[in-house]
């Protein structure tokens, strides 16, 4: 890895990417830091990236929000770049994010827009692109808000888009897709029933129907094709289960 931008940190957590990691980093071998936290892979993933030059930790798991502050923390740069397991820097974003660093601003945060690949196709509509979030702000200005699952990266200070798209290779088969939508329904419904939310009749059986026809009709899902008849499908499943993981904990309250 060179030092040619040693102003910027990379910071990545992980949990069995061997698949992803590589690639993730390889794309970013330019910056002057990658600080990658594990949480207990039992795979090569934390091998793989100490052969791609990153700073390695290896921690008990602390949720999502609260173990990518962790490796934020562990970031030496003037600037902060996080990314997933499964993302990619593409050249032309990554002349962008240069200019950043070489104009030392003006902003203190920077969102991306995210080009998402759902089996090895990228999605552009069902609400899945442009689907900014924001990723380079100036180190001891962005903070992850703690929240259980879709954590928010917060800036103190202004915030402007970039052009230029990051890569997000997610769910690379159907498996992939059903196996983290248990995890994430179940850390929704935990989430929502902290925070006093409860489960209507409407939740179970309006709602699920209402985000298939959202998702492949109003935000043109179907121009996707079959990937986007299936996605409409497996969020309607997804809002169902979460809902359901939801009533169920009200249940087991009300016995308690």
């Amino acid at each position: 890895m060179t030092a040619a931008r040693p102003g910027l940190s990379v910071a990545v957590i992980t949990l069995n990417e061997e698949r992803n990691i590589a690639a993730c980093l390889d794309s970013v071998r330019w910056a002057g830091e990658i600080v990658v936290c594990d949480s207990g892979s039992q795979d090569r993933t934390v091998e793989i990236a100490q052969r791609c030059g990153a700073r390695t930790f290896r921690d008990a798991w602390r949720g999502f929000a609260a173990h990518k502050n962790l490796a934020v923390e562990r970031c030496r740069g003037t600037w902060v770049l996080v990314l997933d397991a499964d993302e990619r820097v593409p050249e032309p974003l990554r002349q962008e994010i240069e200019g950043v660093l070489r104009a030392g601003g003006p902003a203190d945060g920077y969102s991306v827009a995210r080009r998402n690949y759902f089996l090895g196709e990228w999605i552009r509509h069902g609400g899945w692109y442009p689907d900014r979030t924001v990723r380079l702000f100036r180190n001891g200005r962005g903070r992850f808000e703690p929240r259980a699952v879709h954590e928010a990266l917060d800036v103190s200070g202004t915030v402007v888009d970039l052009r230029e798209p990051l890569d997000h290779h997610t769910y690379a088969s159907v498996q992939d897709f059903l196996q983290r939508m248990a995890r994430y329904a179940d850390l929704a419904a935990a989430e929502m029933h902290t925070t006093g939310k409860r489960c209507g009749v409407t939740d179970v059986t309006l709602r699920p129907v209402w985000t298939a026809l959202r998702m492949y009709v109003f935000q043109r899902g179907f121009l996707d094709g079959w990937r986007g008849l299936l996605l409409a499908g497996f969020y309607a499943a997804y809002t169902l289960a979460k809902y359901a993981a939801l009533w169920e904990r009200e249940r087991g309250s009300a016995r308690g």
